[in-house]
């Protein structure tokens, strides 16, 4: 994918795209300072804030991906990647996620959290 950015000040670089194979959870740092969750599904690049909003677990560290649903280890909650949403219990709150851009094999985010809307 070969996209424009907008604005040098509205994206940050997080890694290369190559460094989180397919299928896997990479991690970064967001430009604030905490840790990321990086998810490539099927060559699409989705972030997130790389914590379980139900008990805290590290998603790169113990979580697992199967397609678009993230499974957290602790409880086994689980969340859409695409959107941030929360899918099962214990699980309720949505993942703070990133708007994400790859751009020259390289992954890009809007350091601005989305703003989480409940799919259709």
């Amino acid at each position: 994918m070969n996209d424009v950015i907008a604005s040098s000040d509205d994206w940050a670089f997080l890694c290369k795209a190559d460094e989180v194979p397919v299928g896997e959870i990479g991690t970064a740092k967001h430009p604030g300072g905490m840790d990321l969750a990086i998810f490539n599904v099927e060559g699409e690049f989705f972030v997130a804030v790389d914590r379980c909003t139900h008990g805290a677990a590290s998603f790169y560290d113990e979580g697992e991906l199967n397609g678009h649903i993230l499974e957290c280890a602790w409880h086994n909650g689980t969340f859409d990647v695409r959107s941030g949403a929360a899918l099962t219990m214990p699980c309720r709150v949505p993942l703070r996620s990133f708007e994400t851009q790859v751009i020259d094999g390289d992954i890009y985010i809007n350091p601005r959290a989305k703003r989480f809307q409940k799919p259709d």
